[in-house]
């Protein structure tokens, strides 16, 4: 994953309690930032970059992550002292997608619906990663040039809020998913359980995990402890019975 350097804070993004924000930075790229400075803390962005980077994997539609490294000298471009304190807090680094500029929130009765084929596969991730923001309230879908991309996966992997006990709870059956935006529109979630699944190895997972940053990975473990926990947790979420495809298959029927 590349690490790019902020060059200059533009604007804060106040639609989520985390504050993103877009930055230039030095690759002349634009950049949606998420700090490790912000309310929900790192833990956050460690379920922003390995449920986008698993979301890649699965050949969803995501835009490019990187770490970008922020100078506390950036936040005196913001006069907001509550957000200025969040880019305080967050010297160093953090994780940023690439913007999308013009991209549309996707509003499901105002646009053509997803390919079913595409929804079952979204449907099966987000239930994967215990994804619960993507609801018809806030779905984290965008449209960009006439395509689906997913955003915000910082509420994902909640099971790293409760660490103790965490792989004896891997096999969850994820009630939420009964309320996912794209449930309805989904096409045979068996048919993508059986192309997704396989896709879930451990080489990948550690390949994803190796990529967080030491200083995010905060607990009772050391970071590749931690890590391993991860890796853990996520292989024994992907292994039969899947018991969350079960359970949005019946959500589907309620």
């Amino acid at each position: 994953m590349r690490t790019i350097r902020a060059t200059r804070y533009l604007t804060p993004l106040r639609e989520g309690g985390s504050v993103p924000a877009i930055v230039e930075a030095d690759d002349d790229g634009t950049y949606v930032v998420k700090f490790r400075g912000a309310a929900q803390g790192p833990r956050a962005l460690v379920a922003e970059l390995v449920a986008g980077e698993i979301a890649r994997l699965l050949g969803l539609p995501i835009p490019p992550i990187v770490l970008i490294e922020m100078d506390a000298l950036l936040a005196r471009s913001e006069p907001d002292p509550e957000i200025q304190g969040v880019l305080l807090r967050s010297a160093g680094t953090n994780v940023a997608l690439d913007y999308l500029p013009g991209a549309l929130n996707w509003e499901p009765k105002l646009v053509p619906p997803p390919d079913p084929a595409l929804a079952a596969a979204i449907v099966w991730f987000d239930a994967f990663v215990t994804n619960v923001d993507r609801t018809a309230r806030n779905p984290n879908l965008m449209r960009w040039h006439r395509a689906l991309y997913l955003i915000d996966h910082g509420a994902a992997l909640y099971f790293h809020h409760d660490w103790h006990g965490h792989l004896a709870r891997s096999g969850s059956p994820f009630k939420a998913i009964r309320d996912h935006v794209l449930l309805p529109l989904a096409g045979d979630l068996r048919v993508a359980d059986a192309v997704l699944a396989p896709l879930i190895t451990e080489t990948a997972l550690r390949d994803i995990l190796a990529q967080v940053p030491d200083e995010w990975l905060v607990g009772e473990a050391t970071a590749e402890e931690t890590r391993r926990g991860y890796v853990e947790h996520l292989l024994r979420r992907a292994a039969e019975p899947r018991g969350f495809v079960e359970e949005a298959e019946r959500a589907r029927l309620v």
